[in-house]
Parts: structure tokens; C-alpha cells; sequence
């Protein structure tokens, strides 16, 4: 866990998390092998245990963020049912997909399926991040956009959210504030946090 000194604020922690993510991604090897240890933590889950109870929606990664691809193509070979976010005025929407498809842009640079492909309401949300802390409390990159996909999806129905992380991402605290939604799970590559309910 890493701590900064007096009372930082989420910008400050997002971006001393980001620099020490993109440091350990500069190391191909250990960052190879931590995508690894993490899949396999994952999947011990039993939220990602098939039969599943939903649709899976993952990301397409950006930078260093973890690759949940790895996770969801072997859901996918289970028979899972998988969805990827896109981008939309009404924030995030899910639609569905398999490691095959075709991607289109998505907004925030990065992509996702084809406005062809079905909508979905996931039951279990693979999130990034920037930072967490061991209370369930993320900073993501300070828009909101998986923060009201949450609340949304929640008020839809049973959801699990399971953030993915390196080790190095885990901070003291993050300030939360009101519309913050808390992550069920999160997975690094030496373990599985479930946080306890505040």
C-alpha cells in the first residue's frame, strides 16, 4: 500500500497510482506474470464461476490499465454471456460481445461493439481503476462514467462490481464522496479484497 503524506486529494492520489502503474508496466516480464496471477485469482471468484448468473461486462484497456481480455475470453469459451461499455450521452451502456467481433470506437478512447450489437444489463462489472483502498472505494479517472453505470445497474437488479489492479494501485484511503459507488471485489495479482459493508 502506498500513503501520501498529509491529506491528499483523488488527483493527487490518481496520479501518483497512474505513475507507479505505468512504471510496472514498463517491465514486460513482471507485468506478464502479474496479468496472469490476477486472471487466476479472478476466476476463483464465484461470481465468475459458470453457470453464471449474467452477463459479464468487461473493458477494453487503456494504457497500462490491467487487460481483462484474458478473463473474458475463457468466460467466453465456458459459454459466458460477455458485454464491453460504450460511451452515450445516458453514460455508459453495455452491449454485447465476443472476443471475435469486430470493435468500433467507443468514446474515451478506447473501443467497443458496433451500435448493431444487442444492449445487455450486466450482472457482474469488471471495473478499472486508477487507485483503491481495502474499504471497496475507487478513483477512477474523475468523470463519473462507471460511478453512474454502477448506481444505474444496481437500481436494475442484483450487481457485482469486481475492480482490477496491480498491488501498487492500493492506497491508504480515498476520500469518498456521495456519488462514489463502492466495488464488491477487487482483484490485484497476490489477492482478493472483499470489502466489508461501511
Amino acid at each position: 500500500m502506498h500513503a501520501l503524506s498529509g491529506s491528499p486529494s483523488k488527483e493527487e492520489l490518481r496520479r501518483a497510482a497512474l505513475a507507479r502503474r505505468d512504471e510496472a508496466a514498463l517491465d514486460v516480464d513482471t507485468m506478464l506474470e502479474a496479468a496472469e496471477a490476477l486472471r487466476d485469482n479472478a476466476l476463483t471468484l464465484p461470481e465468475l464461476t459458470c453457470p453464471l448468473t449474467g452477463p459479464v461486462a468487461g473493458y477494453w484497456p487503456l494504457r497500462s490499465e490491467i487487460d481483462p481480455r484474458p478473463i473474458l475470453e475463457i468466460l467466453a469459451d465456458r459459454g459466458g454471456t460477455l458485454a464491453l461499455p460504450v460511451c452515450s450521452p445516458q453514460g455508459l451502456l453495455f452491449r454485447a460481445w465476443q472476443p471475435w467481433q469486430p470493435l468500433v470506437p467507443a468514446g474515451f478512447g478506447t473501443l467497443g461493439p458496433p451500435e448493431t450489437a444487442a444492449e445487455v444489463t450486466p450482472r457482474v462489472l469488471l471495473v478499472p481503476l486508477a487507485a483503491f483502498d481495502r474499504a471497496g472505494h475507487r478513483i477512477g479517472y474523475g468523470k463519473g462514467h462507471y460511478d453512474g453505470a454502477i448506481a444505474r445497474l444496481s437500481a436494475a437488479g442484483a450487481l457485482t462490481t469486481i475492480g482490477l489492479a496491480l498491488a501498487c494501485q492500493e492506497v491508504a484511503s480515498v476520500p469518498a464522496e456521495n456519488h462514489d459507488q463502492r466495488l464488491d471485489v477487487v482483484v490485484t495479482q497476490s489477492e482478493v479484497i472483499r470489502p466489508q459493508a461501511a
